[in-house]
């Protein structure tokens, strides 16, 4: 979900096909295209630190539009593995772009991204500083190079392995997940929260910064602009609360966060990502990284259930694409591009890190990162899926760490986030201007963002 005008404002560039070989652009999706999977390279590669493998693929497919049928693919995609030399580490990225120069936005930011990365010495000591400082650089420099981006950008969605650790850094609306097994069952844990103004932390971050948030159909009169409550992106995904200038019509965007839009930036949008961490045990099977392409009519359990149906991920990387595909041309008369990608992880066996436990402590991140102990949450379930019954179940996956990555807005105050369950990845917000709560796309878990001085005695 792009820019007010959907994601074809006109003709676009020749696109890249990302940084792996034989994975081409499949064209227009059909049940009758046989070949689809003759186009796709399946991939191994070690991780000897901890004596496992990951086994990947991935699938970009062009969107359908109707009235730009010339339209290129903006997603790109970036798989580097052996970051720096470094068996150990291991990148994967999805970049969905928007706007009239979006493919040229996500290739740059495909691109520059993980070279800074690479480039970066602090890469292994502190994965998440590094992470803060290659989003806002290659931003930086997204602004000071010859790509227009005033009303174009890019998503990121991307992880990073390191060892048994993934740390999944999140911008805009694209998504990460993971399977968990447990027991008899296979659990969708969401990797990554969309930053979208139906998150009330987000929206209301961003109106501090002096955007309207409004509909298409409240910017046009045809709704009252003061009734401040959207719902979900279930009952209003159709018509999305989107970010306005205080006194014009753009740039209608419908995410909180991107790489690029820098008139968009003046109202809020940020290129800060939200980093997770977490440890793979055993019981972690797989996950997925993906454009909203693929979750705009699927929810991360049904891709999840999806994907486990096929030991091979270039199958369920054609399945998930055609599913989706299909689900976009049942409810609209255009699709968006889609761009997957499956990892699996195979033979992990580190017996000393249970998946499954209760934890009750409080993580308590300052801007200095010190942690500490507090109590008190409420649970309240949410959803981002707008027409699918399946909604995606949080549960079953260790929390390793949370880490708020952003130095830049929180200066004058502590973050203190309350959790009454585990069982999910723990993705704080930067907003500390006032107490917010926002619901990690779990029915268990809710974290309470209060402020708090710097000499508060906690």
């Amino acid at each position: 979900m792009g820019c007010v005008h959907g994601k074809c404002c006109g003709r676009y560039p020749q696109s890249s096909d990302g940084d792996l070989r034989d994975f081409r652009d499949a064209g227009p999706y059909s049940a009758q295209r046989k070949n689809i999977l003759s186009e796709r390279s399946l991939e191994f590669v070690p991780v000897p630190s901890h004596d496992y493998r990951l086994e990947y693929s991935l699938l970009t497919q062009r969107g359908y539009y109707p009235d730009s049928p010339d339209k290129e693919n903006q997603d790109s995609f970036c798989v580097r593995t052996q970051v720096q030399g470094n068996p150990n580490i291991h990148f994967f990225g999805v970049f969905d772009g928007h706007g009239q120069l979006g493919t040229q936005c996500s290739n740059f930011v495909k691109d520059r991204l993980v070279e800074i990365l690479a480039n970066d010495p602090t890469l292994s000591a502190d994965p998440v500083k590094a992470y803060n400082s290659a989003f806002l650089t290659t931003n930086y420099e997204l602004h000071n190079n010859e790509i227009d981006d005033t009303m174009s950008g890019t998503t990121a969605i991307t992880v990073l392995v390191i060892g048994d650790t993934l740390y999944v850094a999140n911008v805009g609306d694209s998504r990460a997940v993971i399977a968990v097994k447990d027991g008899n069952r296979i659990i969708a844990e969401d990797l990554s929260s969309d930053q979208t103004p139906f998150r009330k932390d987000e929206c209301e971050r961003v109106k501090l910064c002096g955007a309207r948030v409004l509909s298409v159909d409240q910017v046009e009169g045809l709704k009252d602009p003061d009734i401040q409550s959207w719902g979900d992106e279930e009952s209003e995904g159709g018509d999305p609360p989107r970010l306005w200038v205080p006194a014009g019509m753009y740039p209608g965007t419908a995410f909180t966060r991107s790489v690029g839009d820098s008139t968009a930036e003046t109202i809020g949008v940020v290129a800060t990502p939200e980093v997770s961490i977490v440890k793979l045990t055993p019981n972690h099977l797989f996950f997925v990284v993906a454009s909203d392409g693929v979750f705009e009519f699927l929810s991360s359990q049904a891709v999840v259930n999806m994907a486990a149906r096929y030991p091979d991920p270039r199958d369920a990387c054609a399945a998930i694409a055609g599913e989706s595909y299909k689900l976009w041309l049942e409810h609209e008369n255009r699709t968006d591009d889609i761009t997957i990608i499956i990892v699996h992880i195979k033979g992990l066996s580190n017996a000393d890190s249970p998946a499954l436990y209760e934890l009750s402590s409080v993580i308590i991140v300052s801007a200095g990162g010190a942690t500490d102990e507090a109590s008190g949450a409420n649970n309240r379930p949410a959803t981002r899926v707008r027409k699918t019954s399946e909604s995606s179940v949080t549960t079953g996956s260790e929390v390793y760490r949370s880490v708020r990555s952003d130095s830049s807005e929180v200066q004058s105050c502590q973050l203190v986030l309350s959790m009454s369950r585990s069982p999910a990845i723990v993705v704080p917000s930067p907003t500390c201007q006032r107490s917010l709560s926002w619901y990690l796309l779990a029915e268990v878990l809710v974290l309470e963002i209060e402020e708090v001085p710097l000499n508060a005695n906690l």
